[in-house]
């Protein structure tokens, strides 16, 4: 090709096309920096109306997404790309990528379910898959669980909307179990005084409904009680340690014993 021509033609079509080029970059720029705006402003908007935590990341993300969907289609546009086809074309990727990543669009799915019929909501104890944790995010395809000991579980949201899920935030009171066990021989009468004093003297274990002392099996070595107490919820776990260690030095103090297996070794000596 004569080197005048191709010059020729390069400087044509950076004369047509560069800005236009120039022009898509800038609104690309100034545009994903406006939608970061509008984000936060959204953020900020939802936090002032007291919307619900667990819509906030959802909401987010979704409104963010399709921001980036409508800025990428002006860009093209800018650039002289004709949209019907371009359309066309993200149809069947679309297709293609839906068939590919059906597991993720279930777990879209997942989460748009969660968020509607709110089985827990941010800030929730729950047992789900597995895992038992605090809710800290609901995602637009994950749900992440704080555990006691401060690590982050992820959760798809597609498994977590159609399995079984244990919320122990939802009452506002729970109770709280012990199997109690005491000596065969010991005064079950004696025992179960000192296990209701022991109940009567903690004021976080409620009067109403009246806790529950029974006597529950004859077990190899020992006679089980069970002790069933019902508490604030988030007095759960204070109560429930505090009663063994009370149980443990109450017992020892008043001649209860508190059985644990033994075997008894018999030798014969053959003379």
């Amino acid at each position: 090709m004569n080197p005048e021509v191709a010059l020729n033609q390069a400087t044509e079509i950076l004369f047509t096309y560069g800005p236009k080029l120039i022009a898509a970059i800038a609104v690309w720029i100034v545009g994903g920096w406006i939608i970061k705006v509008l984000i936060n402003a959204f953020g900020k908007i939802m936090d002032k109306g007291g919307a619900d935590p667990s819509l906030k990341p959802f909401l987010k993300g979704a409104a963010g997404a399709l921001l980036k969907i409508m800025l990428v289609i002006s860009v093209l546009s800018m650039l002289g790309i004709q949209m019907t086809s371009f359309i066309a074309i993200l149809g069947a990727t679309g297709l293609a990528v839906g068939m590919a990543l059906s597991g993720t669009l279930q777990n879209f799915a997942g989460g748009v379910m969660i968020l509607i019929f709110k089985p827990f909501k941010v800030g929730d104890v729950i047992d789900a898959q597995g895992y038992i944790g605090t809710v800290s995010e609901i995602q637009i395809v994950n749900t992440l669980l704080k555990t006691p000991d401060n690590k982050t579980i992820i959760i798809p949201n597609g498994g977590l909307s159609t399995s079984s899920v244990t919320n122990f935030s939802t009452e506002d009171q729970r109770r709280v179990d012990w199997t109690i066990g005491v000596g065969y021989g010991d005064d079950l009468d004696k025992a179960r005084q000192v296990i209701k004093k022991l109940c009567d003297d903690d004021s976080r274990i409620l009067k109403d409904p009246e806790v529950f002392i029974g006597v529950s099996e004859l077990a190899d070595s020992s006679v089980n009680f069970a002790v069933r107490a019902w508490v604030n919820a988030a007095d759960y776990w204070d109560v429930f340690f505090a009663m063994n260690e009370n149980i443990y030095k109450t017992f020892d103090r008043e001649d209860l014993n508190i059985p644990y297996p033994q075997m008894d070794v018999h030798v014969h000596k053959n003379v």
